[in-house]
């Protein structure tokens, strides 16, 4: 009697927790099972139906650096003919076609880069309703509970214009990517005073998206090495400022709050022997 008495709350139990994870569940769906959850590692930032994954998958896709390498390559007729394109941050088209192209379908934008589209909001949320906004930052910028300073802002925007596709990547997805950081450099992050760039937090999400990735515009790690190299500027927008390669070595040698660029590049060189993944304007030789 007694084993049986056991057997009946030990039922009870069971059935009582089942009932509670289903309704956790539902509610992470707003009222319906999760039948595809997409890539977890990036969140919808939108009202009242939290819990949205991005979910979008592409053959063949451009990722388009913002480098001053893009100046005068006149790739815009090809890249605007890739199936999905990639930019970074507020990298503008406009008066840059016949160079970079005018098509985007998603951008990866830093959370320093964030009040930029802001100031022009009509346009990135409005008016470029169609492309996908992927914003990545720290914790205390990108928390959802109230005190994220960025991530308000966005919110703001998605109330603002309900057609926005704005997305954050996930805290545990940036922890994921300073472990592969970590496991492709040997050190750790944090204590070497390093910070991922957004190109980086932007290959990572063209290797979940697509199965085909042509970047173009990049440099690899020994460019700015090469005697007669290509001086440009940082960025192909920003002609007055310090050039690419001045910008890549103060960053690489910075000991605290430097992007480790030349570093991140020779970590794409080695994916892209293991994945289909190909540099234009300059070609990597791998």
């Amino acid at each position: 009697m007694k084993v049986l008495k056991c057997h009946w709350i030990f039922l009870v139990l069971i059935t009582a927790l089942s009932i509670l994870w289903y309704s956790y569940i539902t509610k992470l769906n707003g009222g319906g099972v999760v039948s595809n959850p997409g890539l977890r590692g990036y969140i919808r930032i939108t009202p009242g139906k939290p819990y949205q994954f991005l979910d979008i998958h592409n053959k063949q896709c451009a990722l388009v650096s913002s480098s001053g390498q893009m100046l005068k390559a006149g790739l815009g007729s090809i890249i605007d003919k890739e199936d999905f394109v990639i930019r970074m941050n507020n990298a503008p088209t406009l008066g840059f076609e016949h160079d970079v192209g005018s098509k985007t379908n998603l951008r990866v934008v830093s959370h320093t880069s964030v009040p930029l589209l802001l100031k022009n909001e009509t346009y990135y949320f409005q008016q470029s309703a169609s492309t996908i906004y992927v914003m990545w930052g720290p914790e205390k910028n990108m928390r959802h509970d109230g005190k994220g300073r960025i991530f308000n802002a966005l919110m703001k925007m998605a109330k603002k214009y309900p057609g926005a596709k704005l997305y954050a990547v996930t805290r545990e997805k940036i922890q994921d990517c300073d472990n592969i950081f970590q496991n492709e450099t040997g050190k750790n992050r944090m204590q070497s005073g390093a910070f991922l760039s957004t190109g980086f937090f932007t290959m990572i999400l063209a290797m979940d998206i697509c199965d085909n990735i042509q970047v173009y515009g990049m440099i690899n790690d020994s460019y700015c090495r090469q005697v007669n190299h290509k001086r440009v500027p940082y960025h192909y927008y920003e002609k007055s400022r310090i050039d690419e390669c001045r910008m890549y070595e103060a960053h690489e040698k910075a000991r605290r709050g430097g992007h480790r660029f030349i570093t991140e590049k020779a970590i794409y060189a080695r994916w892209a022997t293991q994945r289909n993944v190909h540099f234009k304007n300059p070609s990597w030789r791998l």
